[in-house]
């Protein structure tokens, strides 16, 4: 690093700079030998081990708040998984594994699965690859990786965050983060936003550095080598703190602040973090471990549960987002030489109708039960006929307002004819950016394409408000994008009319978008959008 800064994609506001604390890599992968003499107990070590990384997930979990809570909560409830304990067991008993091996490879597997899910599932295999080198050093006897004891103020360093790792986080003892891998949508980057603490993912040749002390720039995504002597500069957040819980700028503009949820826990954090509602619920965990389709009276009861905490309140539902590039056990799909452009997300339904009827009824069932105020949208609709279509079995399930989302760039381009047809739309930015840029959302090499300040991402999201402005309909973005306080402001001058968010960053954008006159968004939009890059549009918004 030297001379030269570096730069990643800026993903919590601030500056910091002090001393830089590596995390320690991963363990590697353990032995295939030598064959356990008594394979028996061998395995017999598996579950006692699991419960111990369980425990300790769980101990960390009590101390913490929020999404943070949930995240080790959630990571902790993997640690117990019975199928992945069961398949490692197998592994030692049938093929001779030493215990360390059969966990490594049945996590393997269960991140595989993950991995070819796509989209936000896939964002979870660092929360398993995380349990597998827990409960592997376990095994090992050997101290777990991830972030040591901190003992003064520092900036942490690594190639990647684990989930717990994130959750666990001091913000009195660290300064910064920074990353060489990573994304916009990943733990580190909600968890640091959700802590106040500046961070910048995707920094190209980081761990080649040898500087003993950075500046980390979470608004421009520079990162710098500084004298390990100079004083240590400590976080310096912008944007306000306080909200009173409704979602308008400072002159009475209305824009509903949401939660985006995929679990009954995910949900109560939102109703705790002030949500006014929810602008995405994701079903896919319904179907994730479920061997055949679930029941439609199966489906009633665990919608329902997401939708309790939020009572009288608005919630749209995301209908099955699965596919070939999303595999679940009742859906069988051949086999496609390009899954993430194949048939996906509403594309299933055409092929099985059925399958979407019957979510249909159970969301119907589910409202009818929590008292939600429920409207469904159906995922990855490219077209106004498509959209019609599924506007029409929304309906016809008695569920009064029906919507799409905007995930492909074809959907933004045709946005008036798509809300002529429908009730309101929101954008996955995640998504939109992911098909825009050709850029795959999980890969770290690519990451500053996926950035959502990107003007070409900005420019489709122009096109979809303007669409909204011309048909009086809503339109809301539900990705990550939403969850960046000062990008709120610029979404809402380009004209949409809710953001959704985690948990985590409800308050923050609530408190941005009181803080400021929607005459001041529409401002911030007209520069972001006339910028030359992500860079640039960040600057211009903020000036």
């Amino acid at each position: 690093m030297s001379d030269t800064a570096l730069t990643g994609v800026p993903v919590s506001p601030g500056r910091a700079s002090g001393p830089v604390v590596r995390v320690a890599e991963p363990l590697g992968e353990p032995p295939s030998s030598p064959k356990p003499e008594d394979p028996q107990a061998e395995a017999a070590r598996i579950a006692p081990a699991t419960q111990a990384v369980a425990s300790r997930l769980e101990a960390l979990a009590a101390t913490a708040t929020g999404d943070a809570a949930t995240i080790l909560i959630t990571t902790a409830a993997m640690a117990g998984d019975p199928a992945l304990i069961s398949e490692a067991e197998r592994l030692v008993v049938a093929e001779g594994l030493p215990a360390p091996r059969a966990l490594y490879e049945s996590a393997n597997g269960f991140a595989k699965t993950l991995a070819a899910a796509g989209g936000y599932l896939a964002e979870r295999v660092r929360d398993i690859e995380d349990v597998r080198d827990r409960v592997v050093a376990e095994l090992l006897g050997v101290e777990p990786p991830g972030v040591p004891e901190l003992s003064t103020p520092s900036v942490l360093a690594a190639r990647d965050l684990a989930p717990a790792d994130t959750a666990g986080l001091d913000p009195g003892r660290v300064l910064a983060l920074v990353t060489e891998e990573g994304g916009p949508t990943s733990h580190t980057a909600i968890l640091a936003r959700s802590l106040g603490i500046p961070a910048v993912v995707a920094v190209r040749g980081l761990l080649a550095s040898d500087a003993k002390a950075l500046l980390v720039d979470g608004d421009t995504g520079e990162v710098e080598a500084v004298d390990p002597a100079a004083p240590v500069l400590t976080a310096v957040a912008s944007g306000p703190a306080d909200w009173d819980g409704a979602g308008t700028t400072s002159d009475g503009h209305r824009v509903k602040v949401l939660g985006n949820v995929g679990s009954p826990a995910d949900a109560q954090a939102a109703a705790d973090a002030g949500a006014e509602g929810v602008g995405l619920f994701r079903t896919e965990f319904c179907y994730l471990d479920a061997p055949a389709e679930p029941s439609a009276a199966e489906q009633r009861e665990a919608y329902a549960a997401v939708l309790a905490p939020f009572a009288g309140k608005p919630v749209i539902v995301r209908t099955l987002d699965a596919g070939a590039d999303k595999p679940l056990a009742f859906l069988s799909f051949e086999a496609e030489p390009n899954p993430a452009l194949g048939v996906r997300g509403v594309r299933v339904a055409f092929d099985r109708p059925g399958v979407l009827d019957r979510q249909l009824e159970a969301i119907a069932g589910a409202a009818a039960d929590s008292g939600a105020d429920v409207s469904v949208m159906a995922p990855m609709v490219a077209t106004a006929a498509e959209a019609a279509w599924c506007a029409e079995r929304v309906r016809a399930a008695g569920i009064a307002r029906a919507g799409v989302m905007i995930e492909i760039p074809a959907a933004a381009l045709c946005a008036k004819e798509i809300l002529d047809a429908v009730d309101f739309v929101s954008v996955g930015t995640n998504d939109l950016a992911q098909y825009t840029f050709a850029a795959d959302r999980q890969l770290g090499a690519v990451a500053a394409l996926n950035d959502p300040w990107q003007p070409g991402l900005l420019r489709l999201l122009e096109l979809v408000g303007s669409a909204a402005k011309a048909t009086g309909k809503p339109a809301g973005v539900c990705g990550e994008a939403a969850a960046d306080p000062l990008l709120a402001r610029v979404l809402t001058g380009l004209g949409m009319t809710s953001l959704s968010m985690n948990a985590a960053a409800v308050r923050a954008v609530g408190a941005s978008l009181a803080s400021v006159t929607f005459a001041q968004c529409e401002a911030a939009a007209r520069a972001a959008v006339a910028a030359a890059d992500s860079t640039a549009a960040r600057s211009a918004a903020r000036g």
